[in-house]
């Protein structure tokens, strides 16, 4: 049975014409065209890259065809179709993420200010950057003017960027306002995808090249909400002096574990959450709330996923619903895809 598919990919949306019948298959040439990769006998190519593909027969379906889940799984990227809402949602390598936590370059993030301007995050080369994620679900929102003082003593030796996590700019623009520095929107989650954050607040340092020199860290800009949480954000700013004036990058403490990757279930809880995101902007609220379900059922103590859900669903996330979820985080011992907080 031909359908037409639209595949969520980051921020773009790709409208493919596929076969369903045992599983979603799309013609080669539909491959090339709309994903921009190419079949050949030496794997899945595009430009001057291929990725080997072992067993062949699970990305062609049939002579002419290719299976799209197949090719999903070639590039190790995690896919979750929706043939029910029209609609497909496509994560990021694995192993660029991965490559980033290990001190690899930042992945490729273009997103825009809270005026819509767009910012290239991956391109801000030769000056050392400080990536602060936030969100409006969050107490941390009340932090930029913590962050700005930091940027203001620091002045040229540092750039501070916060990235909320957010649906809507103009939820966002209270909390920036007198804010200067550069206010992010990362409306498609784009830096919990690539960054594998679970929560927020959370910070990740960019070095010179490019390069992830510190992974995803718990950070408060200020000490608002200290005691409900009990995190003081002095250690944190310290931290960042030594880094940006000796280059003096902390050893983890034993209370840091090294960030590990997500799971397949963190992975599809992020496309399920895409997919409602975009069916609610269609004003497709019941379908989007049965979506938004799926996602925290996956994964039920990610921030990202199950409290940044609660304002999309009318749910408000300071009420019950948070401490109901905050509690159960608490006694999961508070799981965090990153550093624990600096002491």
């Amino acid at each position: 049975m031909a359908q037409a598919l639209r595949l969520l990919d980051g921020s773009d949306e790709i409208v493919l014409d596929v076969d369903v019948d045992d599983e979603v298959t799309l013609a080669a040439g539909d491959l090339s065209s709309g994903l921009g990769w190419t079949l050949k006998p030496e794997g899945l190519c595009r430009d001057d890259v291929c990725v080997p593909v072992r067993d062949r027969s699970l990305v062609e379906a049939r002579a002419g065809r290719v299976s799209l889940a197949g090719v999903a799984a070639a590039l190790d990227r995690p896919l979750v179709i929706d043939l029910a809402s029209g609609l497909a949602a496509i994560g990021p390598s694995r192993a660029s993420r991965r490559q980033a936590l290990s001190g690899g370059p930042l992945p490729e993030m273009t997103l825009p200010t809270v005026d819509g301007e767009p910012v290239d995050l991956a391109s801000l080369h030769g000056k050392k950057v400080v990536v602060t994620a936030f969100a409006t679900w969050c107490g941390c929102r009340d932090d930029l003017p913590g962050w700005q003082e930091l940027q203001d003593e620091l002045g040229d030796d540092v750039i501070v960027i916060p990235v909320a996590l957010d649906e809507d700019p103009e939820e966002v623009r209270p909390f920036a306002d007198k804010i200067r520095m550069p206010v992010l929107v990362d409306r498609e989650h784009l830096m919990s995808d690539r960054l594998g954050l679970s929560n927020v607040p959370a910070t990740v340092w960019i070095d010179e090249r490019g390069h992830v020199a510190r992974p995803p860290t718990v950070a408060f800009g200020t000490d608002t909400w200290t005691d409900f949480h009990g995190v003081r954000s002095a250690p944190h700013f310290d931290a960042i002096r030594a880094w940006v004036q000796s280059g003096e990058i902390p050893e983890a403490r034993p209370n840091q574990a090294a960030p590990d990757d997500l799971t397949d279930d963190e992975e599809s809880a992020r496309l399920w959450f895409r997919i409602a995101a975009h069916l609610r902007r269609q004003n497709k609220v019941e379908e989007a709330k049965d979506r938004f379900a799926r996602a925290t059922e996956l994964a039920p103590l990610d921030f990202t996923v199950a409290r940044a859900a609660m304002p999309l669903t009318d749910r408000d996330p300071f009420g019950p619903d948070f401490l109901t979820l905050y509690d159960r985080w608490q006694s999961a011992g508070a799981p965090f895809h990153g550093l624990h907080p600096d002491t």
